[in-house]
């Protein structure tokens, strides 16, 4: 699972005027390591991006999408046990840790148009002779997990993606969910938005099929000839109200060690929904749609089926039945350990999840593949004799898939622990051909732009990954002046972070600077979630030869080893002052542009971002050189620190309007995008929401964060001198 937008995230491109051009330049010394230090790093980072081979990844993919292996199953079980194994024989300390959460299977599903015409959804996605595992045994059916059981007839509307704004369209056609069952698109927002705000609208069922228009006929040919979803073809996924909290549905703010759940509890869950939804086919919506009435659908609302796309309600009406097993079933996280030579009690995590929705090659397991192999080429450094300074810990989640369920608990569980000793969490998912993407924490953007001028494009001879995201960007600037600035631009910007994968209760409850890294952008495709995500598609359409997999266990392992080996970790805060106001320029022009919204003063942040950019520099300047390198331990120990604590300073005890165990201030998933952010999102949902005294009220308290973050980074600078 991996966020499918970014909302409220982009900083102007004017921005980039203010990023210190360097081209020409000479390469950078290595952030926080000495002249000295920085030599053997860049020996012990080559023997290990040395390590990884595509063959290996190969393999690792092949063996774990041989068989279904969603949550709480025996397959679950089987992958954790490999991944296990993989470890110990790498010469890792590793271990299973055990949590179980709320899991519902499906015992009954059933979809009906009863009128004017009868037809049956078959619900079930057909086996392809060119691909032995989607014939498998053991997969699941498709569901929405987290759905309400439900038995509901009634008349059927049409709601484009489902989105708050769709709704505001449809009464501007004068069309009432109320009562009705409705049928959105995936796409826009996340999957379990719709079937949220439908409930707020009064409808009693929602049913998200997948048009062709947007991964299905219309960009390409269809599985097996092309990469694209088939008529048949279905995305399952999770609609938990994870805008609330992810993690098991019943114990949101503590770790659910095994025994402590109980089923019977389900109904005073905030984040289980109270309507019935099903995915299906655009197959089985074809006939659903075709008998809709009612006005015509605006030219946006329309898909490629062929047929006249009309809103309703009716005259098509619709019986829709679901029946769920609702049980407690265990998740596996598979847990590695390198212990740190020098400062043990500084922890790196780096983690991706192995549970898939079917046989999931893509999803997840090409990122979990390099995963293992990052693993392998620590053991390989350890036997040469190195030890990190920090401790590595490397985690294979489970149960992701359904709300982000093990690394959730186990984040809740250690909490405290991570409150005291993460320097930083570092994250990936599925990943295919393309350039690398990177979200996260801005204070790691300038580590993440290092990295990427030192790795080479797998594809692309004598590119960098950084020069070959150059390339691409500039090619996709419609502007003389746009690509002149992408040339003259330092670094390149991150993206925030929203939610839709394992690092979400690192960054955004527990406020520890966190990194998501990926392939992507070359190529596409239409089986996410379905029977069709398997070794033979991922083999025929995306990463054939497993390059970029290699790659990406090259580009995270070489970022971890940068935060495990630093003397002073390489956290830089320019960046950060500058998105954060980017971020309040977007808010005050969004603002302006609603006609009725009373003035909102944002100067206490400006003022306290101002204080970040000098505070910023001034320990930039103080930072350079060896002056920092050559600190004692105890205040390199100081140092440290304060900057790998300096993302805490976004902590909000209180947490965020209606959802308390979102803590940051700064980044969010979005209450109606789910995985698109929001940033600073107490302002900017109190905005879009028009709750005017609540973005109001933020304002000082988002203010006093960044002042609180700017004292901190003037402590650091206190520290050098």
């Amino acid at each position: 699972m991996r966020p499918i937008q970014i909302v409220g995230s982009v900083v102007p491109l004017l921005a980039l005027l203010f990023v210190p051009v360097a081209d020409s330049q000479p390469a950078a010394p290595m952030r926080g390591f000495s002249a000295t230090g920085a030599s053997l790093q860049r020996e012990t980072e080559q023997k290990f991006r040395a390590v990884a081979k595509p063959e290996n990844l190969r393999e690792y993919v092949r063996a774990i999408s041989a068989e279904p292996h969603h949550a709480g199953s025996p397959g679950s079980r089987r992958v954790a046990d490999y991944v296990l194994e993989r470890f110990k024989s790498f010469g890792l300390d590793a271990r299973i840790e055990e949590f179980e959460a709320l899991m519902p299977y499906p015992t009954e599903r059933s979809l009906e148009l009863i009128a004017p015409e009868r037809y049956t959804a078959t619900l079930k996605e057909p086996a392809v002779a060119d691909d032995p595992d989607s014939a498998d045994a053991g997969q699941l059916p498709t569901f929405n997990a987290y759905s309400a059981d439900g038995d509901v007839t009634g008349d059927l509307v049409y709601v484009n993606y489902g989105t708050p704004d769709d709704y505001e369209e449809l009464a501007r056609l004068g069309v009432d969910v109320k009562g009705k069952i409705v049928i959105a698109r995936y796409g826009r927002s996340w999957r379990g938005i719709k079937p949220k705000v439908a409930y707020e609208h009064g409808a009693i069922g929602c049913i998200i099929y997948s048009d062709p228009r947007d991964d299905g006929f219309y960009p390409g040919d269809t599985y097996p000839k092309g990469a694209y979803r088939p008529d048949q073809g279905v995305q399952r996924g999770s609609v938990m109200d994870m805008p609330i909290h992810p993690g098991d549905p019943l114990s949101p703010g503590r770790g659910a060690d095994p025994g402590t759940v109980n089923a019977a509890d389900r109904a005073s869950s905030d984040v289980i929904l109270k309507i019935p939804v099903l995915p299906i086919s655009y197959g089985d919506a074809l006939p659903l749609l075709r008998n809709l009435g009612g006005p015509v659908a605006p030219a946006d609302w329309r898909g490629s089926l062929p047929i006249t796309y009309h809103v309703g309600g009716g005259p098509a009406k619709v019986h829709l039945k679901l029946a769920f097993e609702w049980k407690v079933r265990p998740l596996y996280n598979v847990i590695a350990r390198i212990p740190g030579s020098a400062w043990p009690d500084e922890w790196i995590i780096q983690g991706n999840h192995h549970d898939a929705w079917v046989n999931g090659a893509s999803d997840p397991t090409s990122g979990n593949a390099a995963l293992i192999e990052t693993a392998r080429g620590f053991g390989e450094l350890l036997k040469t004799g190195w030890k990190p300074k920090r401790t590595i810990v490397l985690a294979s989640w489970d149960g992701e898939e359904w709300g982000l369920l093990g690394s959730t608990e186990w984040a809740e569980k250690h909490a405290a622990e991570l409150t005291k000793s993460a320097v930083a969490y570092i994250n990936s998912d599925s990943s295919g051909p393309g350039w690398l993407g990177a979200s996260g924490s801005h204070s790691l953007q300038a580590l993440v732009n290092e990295v990427a001028r030192d790795i080479d494009d797998p594809k692309r001879p004598g590119k960098t990954l950084a020069a070959a995201s150059l390339d691409r960007d500039v090619s996709q600037e419609k502007t003389e002046l746009g690509k002149a600035l992408l040339r003259k631009r330092g670094d390149k910007p991150i993206d925030a972070l929203g939610s839709g994968s394992d690092y979400t209760a690192f960054i955004d409850h527990l406020q520890i600077a966190s990194l998501d890294l990926g392939f992507g952008g070359e190529g596409g495709g239409g089986v996410y979630h379905s029977i069709y995500d398997s070794f033979y598609w991922y083999t025929h359409f995306s990463d054939k030869d497993f390059a970029y997999g290699a790659t990406l266990s090259r580009t995270i392992g070489t970022v971890i080893l940068r935060l495990a080996n630093a003397d002073v970790l390489p956290f830089e805060f320019t960046a950060t002052a500058r998105t954060l106001r980017g971020y309040v320029d977007e808010i005050d022009k969004a603002r302006k542009e609603i006609a009725d919204a009373p003035a909102i003063d944002l100067a206490p942040i400006r003022t306290a971002l101002d204080r970040l950019d000098k505070a910023a520099a001034a320990y930039n300047k103080a930072a350079s050189g060896d002056r920092a390198t050559a600190l004692p331990a105890d205040k390199l120990a100081e140092l440290n620190r304060l900057l790998y604590t300096s993302e805490r300073a976004f902590r909000h005890e209180a947490g965020l309007p209606r959802r308390p165990w979102f803590k940051h201030l700064a980044y969010a998933p979005g209450f109606y995008t789910g995985y698109g952010v929001k940033t600073l999102p107490g302002i900017r949902e109190g905005i879009e929401q028009k709750q005017w005294d609540e973005a109001r009220a933020f304002v000082p308290i988002v203010a006093k964060a960044i002042d609180a973050l700017a004292s901190q980074v003037d402590r650091a600078r206190s520290v050098i001198r």
